[in-house]
């Protein structure tokens, strides 16, 4: 069996002039002569193999449905703005100048991430899209206004660990601070770590695991009708059926709790429709179409690859195990009540309160630093 190998050119300045196109259709998995540098050094959009061949075709099951399932990321889109900024107006596409500036810099973070970075798990893909924003409709890449309600559930004060306070009961803390979930778009869209997927799927039922807080949606591909309207649900629910290579998935039935990636919450008249096409061994096409009446002024969708990473496995993410977020935090809040109450007693100034965000602050000039590692 021959193998079709393609070269694709590319601009002298990345220092690989040539790169075969059997090494990035592949993935970094099957791949091992193709480097993150390289891999970045063309635009992954212009390798994917339904582009470079219309008759390509995605593996099928042993049931005749495209195979969609394994273990995913996309990591590979965290260098792509949300929304377009308004300087590229409808232009879908980076010049080869622009997309060189955006791939320096996903390899300078991905260096970075690996070489000197230690506070936290900062996670970067091997590949570079020259996609302007992950909105593409509107065809001006933004986000459409809020309306009325929108706009006054985004301005509902900020809870949680991330917020001022004050924190009195759970409820005063968010749903990713109590590990119950970061709704979908919380998972589906990058964030700096935890941006795996893993897909399983059967004749009748598709299901999708995110990484964070590993929170799992199962499609019914059955034709079966959705769930009553008065039984919501934190991820909706879903329903699913193929068209054509692509498989749609329609979820409503929405609580007003979670977000799909704006501002605020969105509202349960929510209705995401969702398009999973494989497009390339190692990458599968998400169109996301959010239409929530009740909270912005017209329907947007985003794209999302999703996409292979060398050696990515999705582990448990053991988030009540050892998460101390809500009851240090309420500890605290009482911690600090007593200060306030001793500290009026005594008619001395009342204490400043500190809030969660401190922790992520350079230290003060009084901070004791030290190096952990000096008596190994």
């Amino acid at each position: 069996m021959f193998q079709r190998i393609a070269l694709i050119r590319v601009p002298a300045a990345v220092g690989v002039a040539l790169l075969p196109l059997a090494a990035l259709s592949q993935g970094p998995g099957g791949a091992p002569g193709a480097t993150p540098t390289e891999l970045r050094s063309i635009p992954a959009e212009t390798t994917i193999a339904a582009v470079m061949d219309s008759d390509w075709q995605p593996p099928r099951t042993s049931w005749g449905d495209p195979v969609i399932e394994g273990v995913w990321s996309v990591d590979d889109m965290r260098g792509i703005p949300r929304e377009r900024p308004e300087q590229f107006g409808t232009r879908e596409r980076l010049t080869d100048e622009e997309f060189m500036q955006r791939a320096g810099r996903d390899q300078a973070g991905r260096n970075a991430a690996e070489d000197t970075e230690t506070f936290l798990r900062n996670e970067w893909g091997v590949r570079t899209f020259g996609y302007t924003s992950l909105v593409v409709d509107p065809p001006n890449g933004r986000i459409p206004e809020m309306n009325e309600q929108g706009r006054a559930r985004a301005a509902e004060p900020r809870g949680g660990t991330f917020g001022p306070g004050p924190w009195d009961d759970f409820e005063d803390f968010s749903l990713y601070d109590r590990c119950i979930t970061r709704g979908i778009f919380g998972s589906a869209l990058p964030s700096i770590y935890g941006n795996g997927i893993r897909i399983a799927q059967s004749p009748t039922e598709v299901s999708i695991t995110y990484e964070m807080i590993h929170d799992t949606r199962v499609i019914k591909l059955d034709g079966s009708p959705h769930m009553t309207g008065d039984i919501r649900q934190y991820l909706g629910n879903a329903r699913g059926y193929w068209e054509g290579d692509t498989l749609v998935v329609e979820t409503k039935n929405f609580t007003d709790r979670t977000g799909v990636g704006a501002a605020g919450r969105h509202s349960e008249d929510l209705v995401l429709t969702e398009r999973y096409t494989r497009v390339d061994p190692d990458m599968i096409e998400l169109l996301a179409t959010i239409d929530d009446p009740g909270t912005f002024t017209a329907p947007f969708t985003y794209r999302i690859m999703i996409t292979t990473q060398p050696n990515y496995e999705v582990y448990e993410y053991s988030c009540h195990e050892g998460n101390s977020a809500v009851g240090s935090s309420l500890s605290g809040e009482r911690a600090y009540e007593r200060q306030v109450e001793e500290a009026i007693a005594a008619g001395l100034p009342v204490p400043r309160r500190s809030t969660g965000l401190e922790v992520y602050r350079p230290p003060g000039e009084d901070a004791v630093i030290f190096n952990i590692n000096e008596n190994e």
